[in-house]
């Protein structure tokens, strides 16, 4: 009997995949408790929407991604620190401080987690610092850290 899964089942299948179960295990136990339909017309129907309906959100993220690439490759994101001696500054900037200021100053909303750092910036200078935005497309942002 084919069925469509409606959750992850460990060993079975994923979420929306089709599988071929026996008819007892398929009305005994996934029907019961609400982890498959049967793989009729309608049920059919139904997955091939919610999947085109997926893929159409997937695609206007991208195309998102893909404006917000263009707008920060035309900035360089100005912050002003204390500093010490020989450009040193006191604390780090962080991938959050910098997220912070994006969204300030220019209306960019980027996750932090996405703002890639090998480790803070502690020296005063230019930075050039990747943002992946989405599968496959990332940004590169320039930062400029200035001594107040």
């Amino acid at each position: 009997m084919k069925v469509i899964l409606k959750a992850d089942i460990k060993g079975v299948g994923k979420k929306d995949q089709i599988i071929n179960a026996s008819d007892g295990y398929a009305n005994n136990y996934l029907f019961p408790k609400n982890l498959a339909v049967p793989a009729d017309k309608g049920n059919m129907n139904n997955l091939k929407v919610k999947q085109e309906s997926e893929e159409h959100k997937k695609e206007l993220e991208r195309e998102d991604a893909r404006q917000d690439v263009k707008k920060i490759e035309n900035i360089v994101l100005k912050m002003k620190v204390k500093s010490g001696e020989n450009g040193r500054i006191f604390g780090s900037i962080t991938s959050k401080e910098i997220a912070e200021n994006l969204e300030k100053e220019y209306k960019i909303k980027v996750d932090k987690k996405k703002i890639l750092l090998q480790e803070p910036i502690k020296t005063i200078g230019m930075f050039n610092i990747e943002i992946k935005l989405y599968e496959n497309i990332t940004a590169k942002l320039k930062i400029h850290i200035i001594a107040e």
